[in-house]
């Protein structure tokens, strides 16, 4: 008899303590969802330059980088090979016109 009561007692307060953190989980994985719009990566072309940053770039303690590591040698300069992709547009042949003068 006692052994039933307790059990109904344990179940009850269970019940409680879901209840009030189910609120809580729910609030918090609201906020996540939120927080993760608002870091902007959700645009494909941001994530991409952050997993090259990530993989070629940052340096762990004894100075190797994810590339390095995964490919078992040291890669090319990330901002050599950027450089040499991208154009450089010249300069103005005049400086810009004043549009308020």
């Amino acid at each position: 008899m006692e052994q039933n009561r307790l059990k109904a007692e344990a179940a009850k307060l269970a019940e409680v303590f879901q209840r009030s953190s189910s609120n809580v989980e729910g609030r918090n994985g609201y906020l996540s969802l939120r927080n993760h719009q608002l870091r902007g990566l959700d645009y494909p072309r941001k994530r991409a330059c952050l997993t090259a940053i990530h993989n070629f770039f940052l340096t762990r303690a004894d100075g190797t980088t994810a590339a390095e590591r995964f490919f078992g040698q040291k890669p090319r300069s990330m901002f050599t090979v950027i450089l040499g992709a991208v154009d450089i547009p010249p300069a103005p042949l005049s400086p810009p016109r004043c549009a308020a003068c």
